[in-house]
């Protein structure tokens, strides 16, 4: 899963709140980890833009190259935990040393909560 990006786009978030509103933009490098900064990639790498307003919202992304909610995969990863997420069955979640556990109900409740929140966030559609 992608907590710990939607985390860190959160605490970007938080800690613009007092800031005015800012441009922050997010792009994915060729080893697929994903980048937030307030300077724009490095020429040629598709990004997204995200305003940031003065009460922490991400405002709606303004367009980017290869940023269209059909090619995002930070979209298809929130639609993808969300199916799992509300799927029946047990849902498991590998920890920092990478043993995997079972994710209790409030667990998984808020899981849920931040995959919808990624899926308001990375697609066009869901805003």
């Amino acid at each position: 899963m992608r907590l710990p990006i939607l985390c860190a786009a959160l605490a970007l978030a938080a800690a613009s709140a007092g800031a005015g509103a800012s441009d922050i933009y997010q792009w994915t490098d060729a080893r697929g980890i994903t980048h937030y900064s307030e300077t724009p990639p490095p020429a040629g790498t598709p990004y997204q833009t995200r305003r940031i307003t003065n009460t922490g919202a991400s405002a709606q992304p303004a367009p980017a190259p290869g940023g269209d909610a059909g090619t995002n995969p930070q979209c298809a990863a929130a639609r993808a935990n969300i199916e799992i997420l509300t799927s029946e069955g047990p849902v498991q979640q590998e920890d920092a040393e990478g043993n995997a556990r079972e994710l209790t109900a409030d667990e998984r409740a808020r899981q849920l909560d931040l995959a919808r929140a990624a899926a308001r966030a990375y697609c066009a559609d869901e805003a």
